[in-house]
């Protein structure tokens, strides 16, 4: 992958009606269900980004026909749950962290053995997380060092359901113990401490599996069937956060953001906008396979520090990034606690936002579980991504609110999750250059 950086003029103002890609939790799971219903899935709205692209190819890799994606549509040719194949070499998901912890799910439970290994920031994060109760329920899987990638999982071995406590909230824990739940003996439960994305559950539904929700427990029996279905996936409220972070921090904008998926798993970053004072209303609510959609119109409006309450902290996990960055043009102080999980995303998103928002004159302090942000005046200045896309998309939108130039390096990752964004951004009103390294 060639290097990539994006340099931003400041100003700038975020104005029309833009729809930006696929969900890519969704797209993910898309790949994965249908490629273990029994007959044919149609998906329309995948994300042709790295990260989704990487799952489709490890399913084509075990002998799943998959034809697309074109234009956002692919057809899977289900083979069931138990008509996976081993594959001929080890399985590379690239920079995603949902393959491999999702996937850990599915081929602890095949006959075969099989390896999962990614790029160089992957390699770097946590998975005894998905392979500790994986190992209750009967699975062999061995980490690299310090539990982290490559996976090596031993097939062969007769999985049982557990009843799992979850130590931290973690949508992609949930969803890997019950994916392998469905070739468990018995019943899988989990419980989570505070609400995570449901998309696992709901798409389950719709494959026709029965999933049992009674409070913060999720359960499902082992032994059923999943059947080909319809899959319209909406757009990423995750892509979507930047531009509605940029319309309400650029004194001006008027932006309508069509079609975005509002799952209430999901849809922390709404809410937090608006406890800061931003201008956001949904409207043309609407169900689109089983997940919530809607219309968002954002314009300026002057935004607030708050304390940004801990419950809203799992709903808004992955907008973090582009919240710093309307934090730092609120007036005020912003405080997050409670986020620890921040700190073993792609990068160190606490510690690598908050050297960025200091380069660039703000006051950011962080601290173990999250960070403390005092608004003020945005100056210039260059800042390193680390390899983190979700880093370098919230720096472009600061530069609406700079006072200079800001370059920001390593944004060939920004593919992984959103491709086209800088076109995107452009054509919105975002004064940004690509220059190849």
């Amino acid at each position: 992958m060639s290097a990539l950086s994006y340099v931003l003029n400041p100003g700038g103002v975020l104005t029309g009606d833009i729809r930006v890609p696929g969900d890519k939790s969704i797209s993910h799971r898309s790949i994965m269900l249908g490629s273990l219903a029994e007959g044919v899935t149609e998906v329309t709205g995948f994300l042709e980004g790295e990260d989704s692209l990487n799952t489709l190819k490890c399913f084509q890799a075990m002998g799943v026909k998959i034809d697309g994606p074109t234009e956002g549509r692919v057809r899977i040719q289900g083979v069931g749950l138990r008509g996976l194949k081993a594959p001929a070499a080890p399985l590379y998901v690239g920079n995603s962290g949902t393959s491999m912890r999702l996937m850990a799910g599915i081929l602890a439970a095949q006959g075969f053995d099989s390896e999962m290994s990614g790029d160089s920031s992957l390699a770097k994060r946590p998975m005894r997380r998905v392979t500790e109760p994986l190992a209750q329920m009967g699975a062999k899987i061995d980490t690299g060092e310090g539990g982290r990638p490559p996976l090596h999982i031993h097939g062969g071995q007769t999985l049982h359901g557990i009843d799992y406590v979850l130590p931290m909230a973690s949508a992609q824990v949930k969803s890997c113990l019950l994916l392998a739940g469905l070739y468990a003996e018995g019943e899988t439960r989990v419980t989570e401490p505070a609400p995570t994305r449901d998309h696992t559950e709901r798409m389950l539904a719709g494959f026709g599996y029965k999933v049992e929700r009674e409070g913060a427990t999720v359960a499902l029996r082992g032994g059923g069937r999943l059947l080909g279905t319809r899959i319209d996936v909406p757009s990423d409220i995750s892509s979507a956060a930047f531009f509605l972070v940029g319309a309400s921090i650029a004194e001006g904008s008027d932006l309508t953001l069509r079609h975005v998926g509002m799952n209430p798993t999901r849809t922390g970053v709404i809410d937090i906008l608006r406890l800061m004072g931003a201008d956001l209303c949904v409207h043309n609510e609407r169900e689109v396979g089983g997940e919530p959609v809607a219309d968002i119109r954002v314009k300026s409006a002057p935004l607030r520090g708050i304390r940004i309450p801990e419950e809203l902290v799992p709903l808004a996990i992955d907008e973090f990034p582009a919240l710093f960055i309307a934090a730092a043009c609120a007036e005020g102080e912003t405080v997050l606690t409670g986020a620890e999980e921040l700190r073993v995303k792609e990068s160190d998103r606490i510690q690598v936002m908050a050297d960025g928002l200091v380069t660039l004159g703000i006051d950011a302090r962080p601290t173990a579980d999250g960070i403390v942000i005092r608004g003020g005046r945005m100056g210039g200045g260059e800042i390193v991504s680390h390899g983190d896309h979700r880093i370098a998309m919230s720096f472009a939108m600061a530069s609406l609110r700079a006072q200079e130039a800001i370059r920001i390096r390593e944004c060939e990752y920004v593919n992984t999750s959103f491709p086209g964004f800088a076109v995107l951004a452009r054509a919105a009103g975002v004064q940004l250059a690509e220059v190849a390294e």
